[in-house]
Parts: structure tokens; sequence; C-alpha cells
């Protein structure tokens, strides 16, 4: 919001008058023009001057989550304008440090004031996750954001060093998301020949966006949140690749099949009936509106059921499917990286397995001691 007019009173309590504010509003607008880093810097130096209040209250400066909230609102802004963190991340940053905020209270540390926090409160904020039974990937989720958090402050000078470094993760358990395989995946694509019984015209076409969906999430290794994001004009039939902006704002191009396009093709037809006049996302819910993850979760469970699987499966299991299928069939771990659009060769690793079938297979060939057939 811009306080150099209206004579707007900002967070530091200094209030700017009409008649003198020619001159204040020409260096606020010269200021604004900078990079949102020194922007976020500008919110860390109001942060860090007591208001009003504080000190009519004899001085005692009492830090609570208005200035807290500065510092996390700084530190997201940055997030989102220097690093292009997508707004799931930014949502998910945002509630694991309110939640540090309110543990806080508790421990004589304030997020508004950021050298107030230890290292041993933020050992004892995972102690209190491991308490509350949170999982071992939200507790570490959860101290990412706040090494990234206090990273930022560290490079503004607020503080001297990054307490949530010297904490450890806590360890890992190894698990991967349920790999379907070929047999059960062709069953969930091809739910529309299924037991399914007769359906309105109406359901037909959800039935035919939900098809299209899953087979982006298999074909081309999407993220659900790529999906989700991608608008009409993304889709490329006739060159038969997606443009897909994945995590950090990285842009890739994702390549469709053969049963891809037809899919789409099929929903871009049925589209224009369930949309919105004014609306650009590619799939869209019931109510003509860009679909939500939760809506995106139920549509891989109905086909789940309707393909007769006696099992559901979430839309990151489609691909996770993808990758492992790629691997088991031969094809190299770089291309696989590419394709998921992954930035380290460890991640790719960390979402694919190789089924045993595969590896004793590329044993008994390559192994010298092996039995041959």
């Amino acid at each position: 919001m811009n306080r150099a007019q209206g004579g707007q009173k900002g967070p530091v309590g200094a209030t700017t008058s009409q008649k003198a504010g020619g001159g204040a509003a020409a260096a606020k607008t010269t200021a604004r023009k900078k990079t949102a880093g020194k922007q976020t810097q500008g919110s860390l130096t109001e942060a860090a001057t007591p208001n009003t209040q504080e000190q009519a209250a004899g001085g005692q400066r009492k830090p609570g989550p208005d200035r807290a909230k500065l510092f996390v609102d700084a530190f997201l802004a940055w997030m989102e304008v220097q690093k292009g963190a997508s707004p799931a991340t930014l949502k998910a940053y945002g509630s694991d440090l309110a939640q540090l905020i309110e543990f806080l209270r508790g421990q004589d540390a304030d997020l508004g004031r950021p050298e107030s926090v230890t290292r041993r409160h933020v050992q004892a904020y995972l102690a209190w996750l491991f308490r509350q039974g949170e999982a071992k990937s939200s507790m570490a989720r959860k101290l990412a954001a706040v090494r990234s958090f206090f990273r930022f402050q560290q490079r503004n000078g607020v503080v001297t060093e990054n307490v949530a470094a010297q904490v450890r993760n806590p360890r890992q358990e190894k698990r991967h998301p349920r790999a379907l395989n070929v047999d059960e995946t062709f069953a969930l694509l091809d739910a529309e020949h299924g037991p399914a019984g007769t359906e309105s015209a109406e359901s037909a076409r959800l039935l035919c966006r939900d098809l299209a969906l899953a087979e982006l999430l298999y074909g081309s290794g999407l993220r659900i949140s790529e999906a989700l994001g991608l608008n009409i004009d993304d889709v490329q039939l006739s060159s038969r690749v997606l443009r897909v902006m994945g995590k950090g704002s990285r842009e890739r191009l994702a390549p469709l099949s053969d049963t891809s396009c037809e899919s789409l093709r099929a929903w871009l037809d049925e589209r224009p009936l369930l949309a919105l006049p004014e609306e650009q996302a590619l799939f869209v819910g019931s109510r003509g509106s860009r679909l939500n993850r939760r809506e995106a979760a139920r549509i891989v469970e109905r086909l789940c059921r309707r393909a007769g699987l006696d099992f559901t499966v979430s839309p990151h299991s489609l691909r996770h499917s993808f990758a492992t299928h790629l691997l088991s069939a031969g094809a190299d771990l770089r291309s696989v990286q590419e394709l998921l659009g992954h930035r380290r060769l460890t991640t790719t690793q960390r979402y694919t397995q190789v089924s045993l079938e595969h590896l004793m297979e590329a044993y008994d060939k390559a192994h010298p001691k092996a039995m041959k057939k």
C-alpha cells in the first residue's frame, strides 16, 4: 500500500502531512522502483522501530504477533519475488511460521525480535512437534521454513547467525508413494469402459475432463499443481507439447502422448459447456472455475473405483508410476529427470524405484556368474 498518499500512518507511527508530502512522495516513488530485496529491507527497518503504543507503555517494548507478522510478510514477499516460490510453498511456509510464533509466546522469545530466538528454541519447537504427533516429513518441512526465514534475516543484517541451520533434520522414513503397475494404470485410464451405468450428459462431460487430467498426470508426468495451473494457451496439440510452469517458476516443455492428445481434444470440445466465459484454466470444476487440488484428488479416487481397483491412489502416484515405468523400460535417469522437471538428480532417485524383476533381469544379463538360460 502507498503510505505516501493520504497522510496515512505507517507501522512506526509516523504521519505524513499533505502539505509536506510532495518531496516525500517523490522520494518514496523512487524507492519503490528499487529491487524487491531493498523493499523488504525497508519493511524490516520499520518493524525494528518501536511504535507509539510501546513508547506509551513506560518505554517497554512488547513485540507481539503484529510485529512478527511484519517480518514474516517481508520474508514471504522475498520468497515470492526473488525465489519464485509457488503459492503452495508460500501458504505452507506462512502456516509453519505462524505456528512457530504461537509456540515462542511461552518461550521468552518472539519472531518479532529474531535475535531473541536461539538454537534451543528451535530444538524445543521440533520436540513439541514430535509430541504433537507430527510426521517427520512435516517436521523437516517446518524446519526448512524456519531456516529460510533466518537466512533471510541474516542477509538483511537483522541477526548475525542462522540458529536453525545448527539443528539437524529428523531422520526420515524411506517411503515411496504407491506406484501402479502397467495393468492397473491402463485399467484406470480406460475407466470409461469399466463398470459404469447410464450417465447423464453432464456426468459424461465430467468424465471426459477426469480422463484428460489423469492422462496428463501419467502420460506427461506432471505434478498435480502443474496440471491444475495449465491454461488453454499452454496446450499445443499440433506440436504435441505442453508449456508447464514448474517449481521455482521454472518453465519447461512436456511431451504429450497420443492418448493424451485424444483425451485433451475430447475435453476441449466439452469444456466451453462447463467453463465460465472469462476462465482461462484448462481444467475447471462443476462451477466453471479452476479446478482445485481437493477436487483433483477426488477425481483420481473416483477413477480408481470405476476401474474396479480395490484401492485408491493419490494424483502424485500417477506421476510416480510414470517415472517408474520409464525406468523399468530402460530410460536413463537423466532423461527422466528432465521429464519430471527436477533440478537435482538425487530428487529423481528418491521419487523413482525400479522393480525387483527389472533388477534381476539386468543382473542375469550382465553378471558373469549369473545363470545363462
